[in-house]
C-alpha cells in the first residue's frame, strides 16, 4: 500500500515505536503503512463517517493487522481513551479551523500525548494561534506540493511559545527556510490579494487597509534574501 506524497511526509514525522491515533484516518492508509514498515507498535484509526469507517475496518482486516490497529467510529479525540497509551496524534487533510476545534473540544484527552502532527489544508494561521494559546510549541514544519496543491505540516509538542505575526502567518520554520514551494505559495497569494485590492472601492478604507497590510507583509517576506 503506497501513500501519497502528502501522507508520506506526515508519516516521516511519526516517531519510531509509538502508539498512534490517526483522526479522520482516510481508510486507515497511514496507520497500515506505518505498521507494515515497523515504525509504530499500535494504532487507533478514528472515523466519524460510517462509509470510511467500514472501509478502514476492511483494509485493516485485509492486511492482517486487526490486533495492532483498532478502528473506531467516533468524532475527533473521542476515539481516544486514557488507557490506550497514545503517544502521538495525527490529524491530516482538514481545515486548520476544524483541526483547532477538534483539539479544543476534548483537551483532557490530550493528557500524556507527546506530539501532535497536524496537516491543515487551509487557515494555518488559526491553527498556530490555537497552539500558542494552549501551551504548545511548534517543533517542526514542512511544506510540499502534490498534484497542483500545496500543503503545510505543523508538528507541535507541549510547551510555551510566543510567535510574531509573520511566524504565525508563515510558520516559524518555513519562514526561515523559504523553500521554492513556500515562495510559490505566497507569491500566488500576493497576486490574489493585489487583484482583490484593485477591485475594492476607495471608500472601503478599513477593508483596503487590512488587505494592504497583509500584502505588504507577504511582499516583504518574499523580498528578503
Amino acid at each position: 500500500m503506497s501513500l501519497s506524497k502528502r501522507l508520506e511526509t506526515v508519516a516521516g514525522f511519526v516517531s519510531p515505536g509509538v502508539t498512534l491515533l490517526d483522526v479522520g484516518s482516510d481508510h486507515a492508509y497511514l496507520p497500515i503503512a506505518l505498521m507494515k514498515s515497523g515504525r509504530i507498535v499500535a494504532a487507533i484509526a478514528g472515523e466519524v463517517v460510517a462509509g470510511p469507517y467500514q472501509s478502514a475496518c476492511q483494509n485493516v482486516q485485509k492486511e492482517g493487522l486487526s490486533q495492532q490497529i483498532q478502528v473506531r467510529l467516533a468524532s475527533g479525540l473521542k476515539a481516544l481513551s486514557p488507557e490506550d497509551g497514545v503517544d502521538e496524534i495525527v490529524i491530516a487533510g482538514m481545515g486548520g479551523r476544524l483541526i483547532a476545534s477538534i483539539l479544543d473540544a476534548d483537551p483532557d484527552r490530550l493528557q500524556g500525548v507527546q506530539t501532535l502532527i497536524l496537516q491543515p489544508n487551509n487557515r494555518e494561521y488559526e491553527l498556530r494561534a490555537w497552539l500558542e494559546d494552549h501551551d504548545y510549541q511548534v517543533t517542526a514544519e514542512a511544506i510540499l506540493e502534490e498534484a497542483g496543491k500545496i500543503y503545510e505540516i505543523v508538528v507541535a509538542q507541549p510547551g510555551q511559545m510566543r510567535l510574531s505575526l509573520p511566524e504565525r502567518t508563515f510558520g516559524p520554520f518555513l519562514l526561515q527556510e523559504k523553500s521554492v514551494v513556500f515562495r510559490k505559495k505566497w507569491a500566488k497569494e500576493a497576486d490574489k490579494l493585489a487583484a482583490l485590492l484593485a477591485k475594492i472601492p476607495p471608500e472601503h478604507v478599513a477593508e483596503r487597509e487590512e488587505l494592504a497590510l497583509k500584502l505588504a507583509m507577504i511582499r516583504e517576506v518574499l523580498d528578503e534574501s
